[in-house]
This record gives structure tokens, C-alpha cells and sequence, in this order.
């Protein structure tokens, strides 16, 4: 993700992480590396899935703007992958490239498959709603890189949120064709939203230094409240999934994912270019 396997992509969003762990902060704890690479993870699969959008999408400005979200969410994935890695010696590449499934600790939701474009809107909906909580709890973070990578992240998924809300509603006040995606997609998309929420052992032994992801739901519920509403639109009510991607338990579609994302720094293992 740096100058090795990733190649020479000198873009601004590929720089965050060296202004944020400019300080060369250590991780305190196995705890904090843990919850860092929660939140690593999250971003940097969510990337690769939006990064397949790239000459695919529905509209040329729609290649552009994805393309920005996935770099943004890099961006903050080599952030937080750099800082876990410090806790033991492992760069953000081992940690991007080099692990194996169970390592990985995303949430079930941004390993969802892309699907159709409102599948892809509706997964991204929920997840940079999601990711604003986040991030505008984190800033408060007794950790300062938490804070940090916050304070930074938190202007950038306020656009992704923004990008989401608009084709939601773009959609949904379309063609039937368009609103019976959208409908569909949600319904797809809802059962992994409750994962996002739970809270664990491992936030509790954190305290201030995490984000307790509960207190998050009502801020994320008064959001879709308010964009399902104007998009005249029904919440779904379905069964939460038994999502355990948080402690390295994924579905099927995480391994092809992986194995795509991984193939080019297995293969070659140390290659610059």
C-alpha cells in the first residue's frame, strides 16, 4: 500500500497516514491494535470494493467520485493499519497483504459483494452513516492517532454520506425500475447493519480510548429516519445477521475478495516498482 506492491500513487489522500502518525506513537496495547484494526480493516475493504467500480459505473462522473471515496477510505486504512502494525513490527503491507482470512476483523457489510449500482449505494449509505458516528465520536478518543486519524476523517465521510444520501434519493425518486433496486438493495443490505452496533469486551476494556459503538445507533438511526422519509421509503425490518466478522468469523465472499486483492504481493513477494 506504500511504494512496494501498491505502486508509485502519489495522490493526497495516500498521505494521511504520514501526517497523522507523524509522532511514531506505539500502540499502548494488544487492545488498541485490536480496535485499530477494526476500524483498518473496515476502510481498506470497503476501498477494494469500490475501487471495481472504476470504468464500471453508471455515469462517467461516478467513476471519479468512487475512485475518491475508495482513496479517501486508503487513505484512512493505511492510517490505522500503520499504527496497529506498530504494536508488533508489521507494516500496514503485511497487514493488507499477508494475512489470512481469520486475522481480518471487518464487519460483515463492506464484505457484501457489490451487487448492482444500488446495491453498492446501499451498503455505502449505511456505511459511511456508520463511519460519521464513528469518526465524530472518536475525535474525543484519549488516544491521540485515534483523535487524529478523527479529526481527518471525519471531512471526508461527511462527502461520502453526502454521495450516498443523493443517489438514495436519486433512485428511489426515479424509474420504478430504479426504486425497486433500491428497495431491494436495503433489504439486502439491512441485516448487517446491527453488527456495526454491538458492543464488546474488547470496547469496554478501551473505555475512552474507543468509540462504544451503541452509542452510535441513535445518531445513525435519526439519519436514515430522516433520508428514508424524504426518499418515501420503509426502514426494514429484518433479522440481524450472526455477522462475526469483528472476531475474524467472515462470509464465503470474503475469500475471493482476499485472494484478489492479495494475489500480485503473494506472487511476488518484496517487489518494488
Amino acid at each position: 500500500m506504500n511504494g512496494d506492491v501498491h505502486g508509485d500513487v502519489s495522490v493526497d489522500e495516500m498521505h494521511l497516514s504520514d501526517e497523522l502518525t507523524g509522532t511514531g506513537e506505539i500502540p499502548a496495547s494488544a487492545d488498541v491494535a485490536e480496535y485499530a484494526l477494526r476500524l483498518g480493516d473496515d476502510a481498506l475493504i470497503l476501498s477494494q470494493q469500490l475501487g471495481a467500480w472504476i470504468s464500471r459505473a453508471p455515469e462517467l462522473e461516478e467513476d471519479v467520485a468512487l475512485a475518491n471515496i475508495a482513496l479517501d477510505l486508503l487513505g484512512h486504512a493505511r492510517s490505522l493499519l500503520r499504527y496497529a502494525g506498530a504494536f508488533d513490527g508489521r507494516t500496514e503491507d503485511d497487514l493488507a497483504y499477508f494475512r489470512d482470512e481469520p486475522e481480518f476483523r471487518s464487519a460483515w457489510i463492506v464484505e457484501q459483494p457489490n451487487g448492482d449500482f444500488a446495491q453498492t449505494i446501499a451498503r455505502q449509505f449505511v456505511v459511511s452513516t456508520y463511519m460519521f458516528e464513528l469518526y465524530a465520536a472518536l475525535r474525543k478518543s484519549t488516544d491521540r492517532t485515534f483523535s487524529a486519524v478523527a479529526e481527518k476523517a471525519l471531512k471526508e465521510v461527511d462527502y461520502h454520506r453526502d454521495h450516498a444520501v443523493q443517489w438514495m434519493l436519486r433512485l428511489a425518486g426515479g424509474t420504478e425500475e430504479s426504486r425497486a433496486r433500491i428497495i431491494r438493495a436495503t433489504t439486502d443490505v439491512w441485516p448487517y447493519v446491527d453488527e456495526l452496533f454491538r458492543d464488546d469486551e474488547l470496547v469496554e476494556r478501551l473505555g475512552d480510548a474507543a468509540a462504544r459503538p451503541s452509542t452510535l445507533r441513535p445518531g445513525f438511526d435519526a439519519v436514515v429516519s430522516t433520508v428514508f422519509a424524504e426518499a418515501q421509503l420503509d426502514v426494514p425490518t429484518v433479522a440481524a445477521s450472526s455477522a462475526g466478522g469483528r472476531h475474524g468469523t467472515h462470509a464465503t465472499p470474503f475469500g475471493r475478495l482476499l485472494a484478489e486483492m492479495q494475489v500480485l504481493a503473494r506472487r511476488h513477494p518484496g517487489a518494488t516498482w
